[in-house]
């Protein structure tokens, strides 16, 4: 899968650079469903951001399985066809428990599609905690309702830059060059 984008937290550029400190890995699968400039998002209250869907891919899971599970999960989406890949980003960044330093997150990102119908998605305790909700949403106001939290807003997550670098790269290979 070819790499996106690599990126390591300013807070952390010492202890990677020197190799220091304890570092786990967590493989993420994440989902791009387009329906035209519409796109299938999780929006969370809490970091006020929107996010592609998925998450970690469990213990024995291949990406693809790990995906679909996640998307049921956090979607209620059903018949999901994974159509193609589009790509690898990696981050390292902090981890503020008392086991490790440092996590390298990979999310692997794939374009799928999925029936209309979504149903009630299955939230874990800490995704209901913060407020995710699925919703259709435009892509373009996605994208500038994350520029604004990362400019103005304090709640923001570790991953909306990742998210929002995804979805501007989105628009250049899957919408606007389908226009053209």
């Amino acid at each position: 899968m070819r790499l996106l984008k690599s990126t390591i937290h300013p807070d952390i550029a010492e202890l990677v650079k020197n190799q220091q400190g304890k570092q786990f890995n967590r493989k993420a699968a994440r989902g791009i469903v387009l329906n035209g400039e519409d796109i299938l998002l999780l929006y969370t209250e809490r970091y006020h951001d929107y996010t592609l869907p998925g998450g970690g891919i469990d213990e024995g899971e291949d990406s693809i399985t790990g995906l679909i599970r996640e998307l049921k999960e956090e979607t209620g989406a059903q018949n999901i066809n994974v159509l193609s890949e589009f790509g690898l980003y990696e981050e390292f960044r902090p981890w503020y428990k008392d086991d490790f330093d440092i996590v390298h997150m990979e999310s692997y990102c794939y374009v799928c599609r999925i029936a209309d119908e979504l149903l009630a998605p299955e939230f874990e305790e800490h995704e209901i905690q913060n407020g995710m909700k699925p919703v259709w949403m435009n892509i373009f106001d996605a994208i500038k309702h994350n520029e604004q939290t990362m400019a103005k807003s304090n709640k923001k997550g570790l991953s909306i830059e990742r998210e929002t670098f995804l979805l501007k790269l989105i628009v250049s290979e899957l919408i606007e060059q389908a226009v053209t």
